[in-house]
């Protein structure tokens, strides 16, 4: 649900990263917002519960043009990953134009996936969405660690349609805009349609 702001000529697009707890979820927001220009971005908001938190930031990137003459602006946002915390991440989910599933690629944390991402389309779902017709990007993090599932298993298992999968290691950077902009384009289309 694209928000436009026609005094500053700003289109507002909102991106979830999605995923079970631990992913990196908060790793790439934080990647994201010390890499950006200060003139580019916003305040980090962290808004901490008991056991965990939920950042949000917004940026203009500079190099991803203008729709019809508008800047557009993405706003970015993190999900607490522990599923007692599923009515915040329902919350978070409303009027989202774009989603990142962030996969700990870890051969233990593969159910953790699995449930992460079920629970990502239900949440979709009862906010009148459906992931197959969403902008949407699957990053499968934690590349670096010794204990990770080959690429083509854990796709074969989380990938939903054919979206991009973008191998990452959020701690140093790697694979973090390479996922941004993938996402970031597919919202741009999807707004130029319309």
């Amino acid at each position: 649900m694209t928000f436009i702001n026609y005094a500053s000529r700003e289109i507002n697009c909102k991106i979830v990263y999605y995923g079970p707890g631990l992913c990196g979820k908060t790793t790439n927001l934080q990647y994201i917002f010390d890499s950006t220009a200060p003139a580019s971005k916003g305040k980090l908001i962290s808004l901490a519960t008991e056991t965990d938190r939920t950042l949000f930031f917004d940026f203009m990137p500079l190099e991803l043009g203008t729709v019809r003459g508008f800047k557009t602006r993405f706003h970015l946002y993190t999900v607490p990953g522990q599923v007692f915390y599923d009515a915040s991440r329902k919350l978070i989910l409303k009027g989202v134009d774009g989603v990142v599933f962030v996969a700990d690629s870890q051969e233990e944390r593969m159910d953790a996936n699995i449930e992460s991402l079920y629970n990502l389309q239900e949440n979709l779902e009862t906010q009148g969405y459906d992931l197959m017709n969403l902008p949407y990007v699957l990053q499968l993090n934690k590349r670096d660690l010794p204990n990770v599932v080959p690429v083509p298993d854990i796709t074969a298992e989380l990938q939903r349609k054919n979206e991009p999968a973008i191998e990452a290691v959020a701690a140093t950077g790697v694979g973090v805009f390479d996922t941004l902009k993938s996402v970031a384009k597919q919202v741009l289309t999807e707004l130029r349609k319309s």
